[in-house]
């Protein structure tokens, strides 16, 4: 089996995983399709984080000395309300459904962007349980100095996710992927909205902050942040050919390639 051929398995939309699914991408007008995939996501995606995070918490040592806590990480400040920007993370996933588009080119599309989110996931997941890196820095957060949506969002982040799983940072990736499947969609399929440009500046603006926030809010040290864009951006890279073939061919051929009827 050849590299291209390699690529294309793990790129195009996996026949027997979503074949179900396609099937029904029709129910409700077509919303269901996306909440379908969603709770995919959920389970492909939330599991395998939470599981190597709460063993990495447990039963694993820190390994972080092969990649050390670089000498200014603890000199960058903890800014508070930077943990707005840092949980808004949340809903890029609703609003890259939202803006998903409603016919198959656009459902074709959405699987792949699953798959890449699955894909880099998992890619991560095996550094975080390899390599485990507890981010040993919240001791530096001054919780009398917050204000209540701060305390609320802070309590809410250190309970559901342990000080482990740091290097890549998923929060970096997955940030990235679905900005650019956002950006993507905007240009092709909303450009001539008013609201399409201002809004992909607000979300440029907001993933710049939120690559902040990792560091302000001591989620991360600066080697997940920067590990975590190379990751984003290769996982991009990787399954842009396939999204960009979908965007340029006739969705019957797709089909076809894939091993589904239309």
């Amino acid at each position: 089996m050849d590299n291209d051929s390699i690529i294309s398995r793990l790129t195009m939309p996996w026949k027997r995983f979503w074949g179900s699914s396609w099937e029904r991408r029709e129910i409700l007008n077509g919303n269901w399709f996306p909440l379908e995939v969603f709770v995919f996501g959920l389970i492909f995606i939330a599991v395998p984080y939470f599981g190597s995070n709460n063993i990495a918490h447990f039963y694993l040592e820190d390994a972080f000395s092969v990649f050390p806590e670089n000498s200014y990480d603890r000199s960058v400040p903890v800014i508070n309300w930077m943990i707005i920007p840092y949980a808004a993370l949340y809903l890029f996933y609703p609003a890259t459904l939202i803006l998903t588009p409603k016919n198959d080119k656009g459902r074709l599309e959405l699987i792949s962007a699953m798959q890449m989110l699955i894909l880099a996931t998992l890619f991560c997941v095996m550094f975080f349980l390899l390599f485990p890196a507890e981010v040993d820095m919240r001791n530096q957060i001054d919780w009398d100095s917050m204000n209540g949506i701060e305390t609320i969002l802070f309590e809410f982040i250190h309970t559901s996710d342990k000080p482990w799983n740091a290097w890549p940072s998923l929060h970096i990736v997955h940030s990235y992927c679905l900005a650019r499947m956002i950006t993507h969609w905007l240009n092709h399929n909303y450009s001539e909205t008013k609201w399409a440009k201002p809004f992909m500046i607000l979300l440029w603006v907001e993933w710049t902050f939120l690559c902040i926030s990792i560091l302000t809010t001591k989620q991360h040290y600066m080697f997940d942040l920067f590990s975590g864009m190379f990751v984003g951006y290769f996982a991009w890279r990787f399954f842009q050919p396939t999204l960009d073939k979908i965007r340029s061919s006739d969705v019957d051929s797709i089909l076809e390639e894939v091993g589904w009827s239309n």
